[in-house]
C-alpha cells in the first residue's frame, strides 16, 4: 500500500511540462526498500557528475551486476542503476531519484521478472510497465524506453509461462508506441525450450555468456533506433 501512495503521488507531481526538472523527492523514510543502494547512488552522483546523454540502465540485479556494461555499450556513455532483487514497481518509486534527474538519451530496463516471482500476476506488471512510462512521459517526453523481455533462467524455469505472458503484453505496448522497443532475448537463452547453461551457480544470474547474449541484442535494438544518432533532449 505504501509503494502505491508513493506512486500515486509520484505521478501527481508529473503535472509539469515533459523535459521539466522534477522537485527534489523527499527524504527517504527508514524502512524505504533498498534505502542503503538508493543513497548510494545520490552519494555518487554527488562526488561524480553523471555523463551527459548516456544510456542508462535501470532494473533489477541482472542490471546491477551487468559489470562488463561500460565496454559493452562503448563508446556511448552509460549509467548503471540497477538495484538489489528490486521489481518494477520499485522502479516506478524510486523514478525521480534513479530515471529521471539524468535525462538519458534512451532508458534500457530489465524489470518485471522479481515482480512475477513475488506473486504479481503478468497483468499487474504489465500495467506498472504503463506507469513507468507514464512517469517517463511526464518527466522525459520522447525519451525511448527498450525493455528487454524477462529472462528464461534455470532457477525459475517452471516461471516461463507467466513470463511469456508479460513478455507479450510488454510486446504489444512496444508495438502501439514509436518510443517503446521490446528486446526478446529470450530465443536465443533457450534450447528446445529449456535454459541454456548461461548462468553463475544460482541458476538465476547470468555469466559472461549471458550478457554476450545482452549486449548484442541490445546493440542491434539501439542501432535499429537510430540511438547513436540520437540527440539528447
Amino acid at each position: 500500500m505504501k509503494t502505491v501512495f508513493l506512486l500515486a503521488l509520484a505521478l501527481a507531481g508529473a503535472a509539469a511540462a515533459p523535459g521539466d526538472v522534477p522537485p527534489a523527492p523527499a527524504p527517504l523514510a527508514a524502512d524505504a526498500p533498498f534505502r542503503d543502494e538508493i543513497e548510494r547512488f545520490a552519494a555518487i552522483d554527488r562526488m561524480q557528475t553523471p555523463p551527459a546523454c548516456a544510456l542508462l540502465f535501470v532494473g533489477s540485479s541482472s542490471i546491477r551486476l551487468w559489470t562488463s556494461l561500460r565496454s559493452d555499450m562503448a563508446p556511448l556513455p552509460v549509467i548503471n542503476r540497477g538495484f538489489g532483487g528490486s521489481t518494477l514497481a520499485q522502479s516506478n518509486l524510486y523514478f525521480d531519484r534513479i530515471v529521471a534527474p539524468y535525462r538519458p538519451r534512451a532508458i534500457l530496463l530489465y524489470a518485471g521478472e522479481n515482480d512475477l516471482d513475488g506473486g504479481a500476476a503478468p497483468a499487474r506488471v504489465v500495467e506498472d510497465f504503463r506507469q513507468f512510462l507514464a512517469l517517463k512521459d511526464a518527466r522525459l517526453g520522447a525519451t525511448p524506453v527498450f525493455y528487454i523481455a524477462a529472462k528464461p533462467s534455470k532457477l525459475r524455469a517452471a516461471q516461463l509461462p507467466r513470463q511469456t505472458e508479460l513478455n507479450r503484453g510488454i510486446a504489444e505496448i512496444a508495438a502501439a508506441r514509436k518510443d517503446v522497443h521490446f528486446i526478446d532475448v529470450v530465443p536465443a537463452m533457450l534450447d528446445r525450450g529449456t535454459p541454456r547453461d548461461l548462468y553463475v551457480a544460482d541458476g538465476l544470474h547470468m555469466a559472461p555468456a549471458g550478457y554476450a547474449i545482452w549486449r548484442e541484442k541490445v546493440m542491434t535494438a539501439l542501432r535499429d533506433a537510430g540511438i547513436p544518432k540520437r540527440r539528447c533532449n
